[in-house]
């Protein structure tokens, strides 16, 4: 006999590769998209291969919102939805095991959690009638009447601090700290969970970000599955029918990262057999129209794993590394532009000279021909890899929605990659990145000059 979780799972295997069969005969990936009069947002991509949809919604509460005192609060809050429902009128209360097995008896599955910028929830669910509605039903209870049990909350806390305090004996950790509060100052980008932060973390304080943040107006929900428009229509309208009379009023203004005005260099003693060097400053928003200039220019700086120029100059040609990476984290605001390695301490400061000096060669000349036209075709050759299941394009389809990007992105992403010049790349690096006024964090290598022990 076939039972739901049975069908359940073989849908979520089916789905990992039916988006990839289907794409190859499609001429794009068309993204239908309308706002309902409550305010939501809905973007869909319609993918019948198989009797299966993922949804997530996204919301302006991540940890940018986050209090001051009390950073984690979103992330902790969207976990913390999965502790239970209220009762309603008509509805009994479901605690955290028998929200579980609720869940589990569906074969679908729902989950929050919080990114830097956004707050989101995801649901994946069969398409069959009956079980898609009572698992709308059960995800719009969640979203709109979680119960956040404090004893529950008292349970979870003290495993997350002691994650946090072995955490704090990683060298990895402590460099990425420093250099983070470097970068952003007090910008809420480098808040950071702490022992005595979750200590100041309450219940109720999940109960007060919740009514604030979620809400229809300004939601915007990515829909890929066996949906037509009604269907997916009619599936966002359950899932905030419980959201009555919410006000919507706009959400405060979250202030710029600053960009740095000097150069800065810390060094952290910490006993260990590999220093950890971190370079970098504030980089750019998704937003920026040089995005696709700058995603080439990284990856031929150091986002190209074995053919960057970081690791053919610092890895293979002189060996100080096994790894040697560049990285942008793009966000509503500048996110960091990061060079990072680990090395011998002995040997940190020569890395370190060398990761400046391509650096600011590659700032000053851009990239050549030859590593423009190799980065553009792994690039492009990788594409579609990032389209091959319906919980990839949902990711995407998201993207557009929460950054605003033009439907027809996706489509035209190859092309726009192509076109790029060497110049183009040159003038869109050179202006985002400033190698004299990079912070700089080396931990666990001595001082130039200094004697190594």
């Amino acid at each position: 006999m076939i039972t739901t979780k049975m069908r359940a799972a073989y849908a979520i295997w089916m789905g990992a590769t039916a988006i990839f069969f289907s794409n190859m005969a499609w001429a794009g990936i068309p993204i239908q998209q309308w706002t309902q009069a409550n305010g939501v947002k809905i973007y869909l991509v319609e993918s019948p291969a198989i009797a299966m949809v993922d949804v997530q919604i996204s919301l302006d509460g991540g940890g940018r919102r986050d209090p001051v005192d009390k950073p984690g609060l979103a992330n902790l809050m969207a976990s913390a939805t999965a502790y239970g429902v209220r009762a309603t009128r008509d509805e009994a209360a479901l605690n955290e095991n028998a929200l579980s097995d609720a869940w589990a008896d569906l074969g679908a599955s729902f989950s929050g959690g919080a990114s830097s910028d956004r707050l989101s929830f995801s649901m994946r669910s069969l398409t069959e009638p009956d079980l898609l509605s009572q698992a709308v039903v059960l995800a719009s209870r969640q979203l709109a009447d979680p119960e956040f049990e404090d004893a529950l909350w008292l349970r979870d806390r003290p495993k997350m601090i002691a994650s946090i305090k072995e955490n704090n004996t990683k060298p990895a950790t402590l460099a990425g700290r420093a250099f983070n509060q470097a970068v952003y100052g007090t910008h809420p980008y480098g808040y950071e969970m702490t022992e005595e932060s979750l200590l100041r973390i309450s219940a109720p304080d999940f109960r007060v970000l919740h009514d604030k943040v979620v809400r229809p107006c300004g939601a915007k929900v990515s829909i890929v599955g066996a949906l037509n428009r009604a269907q997916a229509d009619a599936l966002v309208q359950q899932l905030f029918s419980r959201f009555k009379g919410v006000e919507c009023a706009p959400m405060p203004a979250v202030a710029e990262v600053l960009p740095l005005e000097a150069a800065s260099e810390r060094r952290i003693p910490f006993a260990s057999a590999q220093a950890h060097v971190l370079v970098g400053q504030p980089g750019y928003k998704r937003n920026d129209p040089d995005f696709l200039a700058l995603l080439v220019a990284n990856h031929i700086l150091g986002g190209g794993g074995f053919t960057a120029r970081l690791t053919e100059e610092v890895r293979e040609k002189r060996g100080l590394t096994y790894s040697v990476y560049s990285a942008f984290s793009p966000g509503l605001h500048a996110g960091a532009f990061s060079i990072g390695l680990q090395t011998r301490p002995d040997q940190a400061q020569q890395a370190l000279d060398l990761v400046r000096e391509v650096l600011a060669r590659f700032v000053a000349e851009g990239p050549g021909e030859n590593e423009l036209q190799a980065a553009k075709d792994n690039l492009i050759g990788g594409f579609a890899l990032r389209l091959d299941s319906n919980r990839k394009l949902l990711d995407n389809v998201s993207s557009i929605a929460w950054n605003d990007l033009p439907l027809d992105y996706l489509d035209t992403w190859s092309a726009q990659v192509q076109k790029l010049s060497a110049s183009d790349v040159r003038r869109a690096f050179a202006r985002v990145v400033q190698p004299a006024k990079m912070a700089t964090m080396v931990l666990g290598a001595p001082e130039p000059g200094s004697p190594v022990r």
